[in-house]
Order: structure tokens, then C-alpha cells, then sequence
């Protein structure tokens, strides 16, 4: 699977299709790049999907893609499997729906595994535990407190003390969790098989920094899930999208709404009062970069460069993270920053570019400065 190049929110691109186009295609070749191959299908950026997306993955060789519960569950027509068997869109790609039951039980903190009290705490750390003259070779160099990553506690319990940790109680605990994880798929599938008269699937992602990072034994619990799964049980086996339906290729066709994974199921996380402002610069910036890709179809040398340094400022402005940190209010004034920052370097390198005086050292500069997809084809934004 790949994503968009930028994990840009897809949904509230539509209104420029060559820009959605641009998003999908460019991260398809990232991946061609690093793996050898076309991916697959697509992990949609925070799961966002709008009816005529599809034909955007289709043209990018697509199979499938990845939405959330409701996304399947309120598609028209209402599918005959519910989460538990993909549904064809009219582009002949295939969506697929994410299990309710196995995602709280990995995702959540409180009602899930990682919340358990014999796991690491991933909160206390020892830039800010121990005595200053302590940890100061190992925090910042004016005497900043930050983390150094070494946690000493376990979870304890939901209060502030907090008791060491124990990495054999941890290790034993995620084999359980593992074991109780097989189990409950077990009973999962069995009964979804005889309701259904047909092989279910489970569709089961998660964020990647959930495991190791948020929940630092989530490495050892997916080992243990696995072996488990190979050699504990006869009911399921683990399987991926494309292989499901190299087996099952006759699928209900159905047309999923609008939908994401965020706050109420649509778009409000990345278009409300804290970041609406965002739009109309991201939307001008990429009827700019269209209108660049047609004007300068056969471009080189130093005006190449400027259009692909344009290409890639775009795809950095549209990142979907910027928009979602306003909302959260993590760390705004950086988010802010990076949004304008990269919006001004593209509106830079649009006026030069159209007036035809580019400044090679600025875009030198700005080259060193944002450098990723090293072989990215600005004319995608040209269209058909």
C-alpha cells in the first residue's frame, strides 16, 4: 500500500482534480521508487473519502483502498456484508471497511491493551524525573527539560506515582494480549462465517507509532499475534487486501459518502473556525501550479527545477498534519509557520517562474531546504 505524497486531506482538494491527481500518482511512483513495483492499493490519508476519488486511484492502478466503519456501513446501496466483505466502487476499485471490535482493542488506551498497567509509561521520562545536574548532558543545552526518551515507571495506575518497570511482566503481558487478541477473532470469524455463508474479512490497520512508540511493547505483541496465529489455531490466516480479492472477486458494487476517520466521521477536524483560513491559499496555489504545468509543458534546465521546486512547496503546503494540529492545538504556532512558509515559497517561485526571471541561488537555496520525491514530474498537474 502507499498514500498520497503528502498525506494531503483529499476530500478538500476536489475542487482541483489535477490536484487530488497529483497527490495520489506522485505517492504511487514514491513507492515504485523505493519497492520496485506499483503499489497495490492505498492507505487514504486520515481515511478521507469523497465519491469520485476512485477514479483518481483507478488511473493510478489502484485496487483498493481503506475507509473507515461508516464509510461502509452508510454507502449506497446499503452493502449485504456490512464491515465484513469490500465493496466495488463504479471504477471497479474495491473499498474496504475498518473492523470496529479489533481497532479499540489495539488503538485504545482506555478500554485496550496499551493502557495496561504492567506496560511502559510513555509519559514519564527522565528529562524531567531526575536531579537537573543529572540529566543535563543528555537535555538541552541551555537546561531546557526534554525527553530523552529512557523511561524508567510502568503505567501503574491513574495517578501520578508511578512503580519501575518490569520488561519481563511487560513481555509476559503483551503474549496474553496477543493470545486473548487470536481469541476473540477466533469466535469473531466463526460466527461472521455462518452468518454470512462466505469467508469474512477482518480489516485491521493501525497508525504505525502506535507500535513502539505510544505503546512501546506493540513490536512484541504483533510477533506474539502472529506466531500465535500460525501455529495456535485453525479458523483464520492472515491475509492482505489484494490477496482477499485475487480470491473474492465478485463484490457488491456500492458508493461510500463522504467520510474520514476523524472527530464526527466527516471533515470538521480540517474545516473549522481554527483553520478555514488555510483553503483559499491552498486552492489558488494549486490552480497556479495547473495553470504553470500547461503554460511550460517541455520546460529545462533552471526553469525544470523551479517547477518542480513549485510542485513539491504545494504538496508540503497541502500536508493534512498542519490543519489537524490547529485544530488540536498541539504545537499551532509551528503548524502556522510551516503552512506559510511553504506557501511563500510557491508563490515565489510562480512569480518568477510566469515572469520568467528565476533567481537560481534563492532556488538553491530553497532545493536544499525541501528536497524530498526527487523525481517528481511537475506536468501531472497539466491534466489529460
Amino acid at each position: 500500500m502507499t498514500s498520497a505524497a503528502t498525506h494531503g486531506f483529499l476530500p478538500l482538494m476536489a475542487v482541483n482534480p489535477n490536484a487530488v491527481r497529483a497527490q495520489v500518482e506522485i505517492g504511487a511512483r514514491e513507492y515504485e521508487r523505493h519497492f520496485g513495483r506499483r503499489p497495490r492499493g492505498i492507505w487514504l490519508p486520515e481515511c478521507g473519502y469523497y465519491p469520485g476519488l476512485e477514479e483518481h486511484l483507478a488511473a493510478s492502478g489502484l485496487q483498493y483502498f481503506i475507509v473507515d466503519s461508516h464509510g461502509l456501513l452508510h454507502a449506497v446501496p446499503r452493502p449485504k456484508y456490512a464491515l465484513y466483505a469490500p465493496i466495488y466502487t463504479r471504477a471497479k476499485v474495491a473499498a474496504f471497511g475498518r473492523d470496529v471490535e479489533s481497532s479499540k482493542q489495539v488503538w485504545s488506551a482506555e478500554e485496550g491493551y496499551p493502557g495496561d498497567f504492567v506496560y511502559r509509561d510513555f509519559y514519564r521520562d527522565i528529562g524531567f524525573d531526575l536531579d537537573l545536574d543529572y540529566v543535563r548532558p543528555y537535555i538541552h543545552d541551555g537546561g531546557i527539560r526534554i525527553s530523552t526518551g529512557i523511561k524508567y515507571h510502568r503505567i501503574t495506575g491513574k495517578t501520578d506515582h508511578k512503580e519501575p518497570y518490569h520488561r519481563g511482566w511487560a513481555i509476559d503481558r503483551a503474549a496474553e494480549h496477543a493470545g486473548n487478541f487470536m481469541f476473540n477473532r477466533e469466535r469473531q470469524i466463526a460466527h461472521l462465517h455462518d452468518a454470512m455463508g462466505r469467508k469474512p474479512v477482518i480489516v485491521a490497520p493501525y497508525d504505525a507509532e502506535l507500535f513502539g512508540h505510544w505503546w512501546f511493547e506493540g513490536p512484541e505483541w504483533i510477533d506474539f499475534f502472529v506466531r500465535k496465529s500460525a501455529y495456535d489455531q485453525n479458523i483464520f490466516r492472515l491475509t492482505t487486501p489484494a490477496e482477499y480479492l485475487r480470491e473474492n472477486p465478485r463484490n457488491q458494487v456500492a458508493t461510500p459518502p463522504m467520510c474520514s476517520w476523524g472527530w464526527k466521521g466527516y471533515n470538521e477536524v480540517w474545516l473549522e473556525g481554527s483553520n478555514d483560513w488555510i483553503y483559499r491559499h491552498l486552492h489558488q496555489a494549486a490552480d497556479r501550479m495547473v495553470s504553470l504545468a500547461r503554460r511550460f509543458p517541455q520546460a529545462d534546465g533552471l526553469q525544470k527545477r523551479a517547477l518542480r521546486q513549485a510542485a513539491r512547496e504545494l504538496l508540503l503546503a497541502q500536508a493534512s498534519d498542519w490543519a489537524f494540529i490547529m485544530k488540536t492545538g498541539t504545537s499551532i504556532p509551528y503548524a502556522v509557520k510551516r503552512t506559510y512558509d511553504h506557501l511563500s515559497r510557491f508563490t515565489r517561485l510562480y512569480e518568477e517562474i510566469s515572469s520568467e526571471r528565476i533567481h537560481e541561488i534563492a532556488l538553491k537555496e530553497i532545493e536544499e531546504k525541501d528536497n524530498l520525491f526527487p523525481e517528481i514530474d511537475y506536468r501531472l498537474y497539466a491534466g489529460a
